[in-house]
């Protein structure tokens, strides 16, 4: 009985001694932590691919205008534009966080990165506090800052 025990003891930590990674492989970097709370998005809108460039600016009517050189995951999406996120105050370094985002193409389309540009313009944003803005895709974001007045 005792050398049944033995072995398999030795079989269980053979098999454990097999899980472990080797020590080459690094951990994958961990994602980025974001302060809103994403909103709603209506069916067949997505976040989209990626975000090249951002730019932000006051208009001559007091909106704040937004510009994003974006790449969707395929051709074909419209309604192209930004969804505000939600806080429960306002963010203590005055960057506000947007989502790109668009609705799919209703066909299966071939999926091919498609550039495309985003505008759009924040009527009522908080004057007094926004300093810059974080446009948020499926893989990164893009800081883009207000010009000083």
């Amino acid at each position: 009985m005792r050398r049944v025990l033995i072995a398999a003891g030795l079989v269980a930590l053979l098999g454990l001694s097999a899980c472990d990674k080797p020590k080459e492989e690094a951990a994958a970097p961990a994602a980025p932590k974001y302060f809103g709370r994403q909103q709603q998005m209506y069916a067949g809108q997505e976040p989209l691919a990626s975000v090249a460039s951002a730019a932000i600016s006051v208009d001559k009517a007091g909106a704040l205008a937004m510009t994003a050189q974006a790449s969707a995951p395929g051709a074909g999406y419209t309604n192209l534009g930004f969804l505000r996120r939600i806080y429960a105050a306002a963010p203590k370094d005055g960057v506000y966080e947007l989502d790109i985002v668009g609705d799919k193409p209703a066909g299966a389309a071939a999926q091919a990165v498609t550039p495309v540009e985003v505008i759009g313009a924040w009527d009522g944003y908080p004057k007094d506090r926004l300093k810059g803005v974080r446009l948020i895709t499926k893989t990164g974001a893009v800081v883009a800052m207000l010009p000083p007045a």
